[in-house]
């Protein structure tokens, strides 16, 4: 189940709104498709229970459920369809995502299509609801952004904060939503400068400076290199241990993000062509005897 399913449970969030029903969600996120079902016509042949005993269906739930035991976290309920029986309210059939797009196509075409624009109005709203500032790691981009552009003068740096902070509407650029964050780096890469950087030649701090630049490269190179081994075996990962996967994808994976901006573009498309081809299952002896042979 989408981190995005979870949060339309949140009862601040507007809920899935077909024609004139509200689908109702349980309280891990899931659709009710008895819900569904009316809003699609309500005939008998629709019946959810109807849909949940095709085999094409058994064999859709059973792979969802298997992918998501694969990224589960602790907390994560992986079943895909959960029926709360009684005479509440809440009583009915709840389906993950996945199923309501294949129940709305089961149903027919234009059903299905009706859905996906519902849901894609419903994402929208959401996005436009979220207030949630940016991450420490984006703020550190930010960061970065302006300390390279000012060149360590501080009446350029003060100058773009101020011009950020104002254009965007806020007290400091921690309070940046994290919808705008992709405007906020285009902004500042972008801005041009009223302050002129002062050059000083300082051959110490340039030697010093050129050290840093090629360890920081080093580094990026290396980061690289760990991310394209994990596209390789990251699946073999979660099947021995999917709690350990979940806890190191995103280092990985925003590692090589941030890896990127340090590394030129010539040298980072040797890199990639170099990995696209390299044999993992090589021994070093084996590997070595290859490159002599190239």
């Amino acid at each position: 189940m989408s981190n995005l399913t979870q949060n339309f449970a949140n009862p601040n969030n507007q809920p899935l709104v077909i024609g004139e029903f509200s689908i109702r969600q349980d309280k891990d996120g899931r659709y009710c498709i008895n819900d569904l079902h009316k809003a699609g016509g309500g005939l008998d042949k629709h019946k959810p229970s109807n849909f949940l005993r095709s085999e094409q269906t058994k064999d859709l739930i059973q792979e969802i459920e298997q992918n998501t035991m694969m990224l589960k976290s602790e907390n994560h309920n992986s079943d895909a369809v959960n029926v709360i029986r009684g005479r509440g309210k809440d009583q009915g059939t709840y389906v993950v995502e996945d199923l309501v797009y294949s129940y709305a196509m089961w149903i027919s075409a234009k059903f299905h299509l009706i859905v996906i624009r519902a849901y894609k109005m419903l994402v929208t709203q959401w996005k436009i609801n979220d207030r949630q500032s940016i991450s420490p790691e984006q703020q550190a981009l930010l960061h970065e952004i302006v300390a390279r552009r000012s060149g360590g003068e501080r009446k350029i740096f003060a100058e773009m904060w101020a011009r950020h902070n104002r254009h965007f509407k806020i007290a400091k650029y921690s309070q940046l939503l994290a919808i705008h964050f992709p405007e906020a780096v285009h902004y500042l890469e972008t801005m041009e400068l009223k302050s002129k950087i002062t050059t000083v030649t300082k051959p110490q701090m340039i030697e010093v400076s050129q050290n840093y630049h090629r360890s920081v490269q080093g580094l990026a190179m290396h980061m690289l290199w760990i991310h394209e081994w994990w596209l390789n075996f990251g699946d073999s990962i979660r099947v021995l241990s999917p709690n350990m996967s979940a806890a190191i994808h995103d280092r990985f994976i925003d590692g090589a993000l941030f890896a990127y901006h340090f590394i030129n573009k010539d040298e980072l498309k040797k890199q990639k062509e170099f990995m696209e081809y390299f044999q993992w299952h090589l021994s070093s002896t084996d590997r070595m005897a290859l490159e002599y042979k190239k």
